[in-house]
């Protein structure tokens, strides 16, 4: 008799795993109160988490060129863009806490190391065509990975995705725009961008895409990483193509605009392949890239520093704010919308 209230709960388990199932399976949206496995929510909360870090920290590489833009027209474009990454990140902690995590609980974790943003932008941006690099290449690289979860089988998370990635798309072509003013200005404004390319084109096409998704692009450790992480994530609805798959994309789409700049991309492996109808290009070591780029470089380490002193020079105002909102007779008090 003991066994029955366990097989009936194994039953109703099964029943709302079958639901959840026939929702991913006829592509409609998971909402926060519709039941989801564990494996599921917790996937959600790392990859939204993982991306709401990486577009805060990702702010600082261009952020630091605010100041020194060469005129105003230029500032207030990277002003704008540099607010953009601001919201995106804002976007999506408010889509992870839809999964019951608490924005304060994924800062915290950022900021002790239990949680990382995208190593990206562990890189310098040593010259001002750094923030055209970034914006053409590593937001190129985001539109292309992004886009497609703009269809992700987690409502909330689909919908900030639709909002960042029109910002995104734009980011490129002020990233591009800017490229091309380099490239037909001076020969050392045109070398000021063929130096900053050489600096992004890996980091864009490594690590904004994952590890490879088989071993003859990555070396067995990280092909098990990146498939294991891409079937589950395809299975479910999050991703709808493999990390390899957009990666490619992500190379066709360069070549020919970087033809057209008149710059070199630094891989000399590049070149077109009628047979596949895409081009060739050396496949991303990813194991030894993972480690040339660990949190222990020194611009992984400033940037958590930098992160982490204006969260706790910020704690006034979310002091305030707090304060504000316990006021007697208070919107919030009232449980009313402020």
């Amino acid at each position: 008799m003991s066994a029955q209230p366990a097989d009936t709960e194994t039953v109703a388990q099964q029943e709302l795993l079958n639901r959840f199932e026939a929702l991913i399976a006829a592509g409609q949206a998971i909402e926060p109160r519709d039941w989801m496995p564990d494996g599921y929510r917790r996937m959600l909360v790392r990859q939204i988490a993982q991306h709401a870090h990486s577009e805060i920290i990702g702010m600082q590489p261009e952020g630091a060129w605010l100041t020194r833009a060469p005129s105003l027209h230029r500032k207030s474009v990277l002003l704008a863009k540099v607010q953009d990454e601001a919201g995106h990140g804002l976007y999506l902690y408010a889509a992870a806490e839809t999964l019951g995590v608490d924005r304060a609980e994924l800062l915290d974790a950022l900021h002790q190391g239990r949680q990382r943003a995208s190593a990206t932008f562990n890189h310098p941006a040593l010259t001002w065509a750094d923030t055209g690099a970034i914006a053409w290449l590593t937001d190129g690289a985001a539109v292309l990975n992004q886009a497609p979860l703009s269809r992700a089988s987690y409502g909330p998370y689909a919908r900030a995705m639709r909002r960042v990635c029109q910002e995104e798309a734009f980011h490129v072509r002020q990233g591009y725009d800017l490229m091309r003013a380099l490239c037909t200005g001076t020969p050392e404004q045109k070398a000021m961008a063929q130096d900053a390319v050489n600096r992004w084109w890996l980091p864009a096409v490594a690590l904004m895409f994952g590890p490879p998704d088989t071993e003859a692009a990555g070396g067995a450790r990280g092909a098990a990483l990146g498939a294991a992480v891409s079937q589950r994530a395809m299975a479910w609805g999050i991703k709808q193509h493999t990390n390899d798959e957009l990666r490619q994309r992500f190379v066709d789409i360069c070549v020919p605009q970087a033809e057209r700049l008149g710059l070199t991309l630094p891989d000399p492996a590049i070149r077109w392949n009628a047979e596949r109808g895409h081009y060739d290009f050396t496949p991303v070591d990813w194991d030894v890239y993972r480690r040339a780029l660990g949190d222990d470089t020194h611009w992984a380490r400033q940037r958590l520093a930098h992160r982490r002193a204006a969260h706790e020079d910020g704690a006034w105002v979310r002091e305030a704010a707090a304060a504000y909102a316990a006021r007697p007779g208070s919107a919030h008090e009232k449980g009313e919308r402020p």
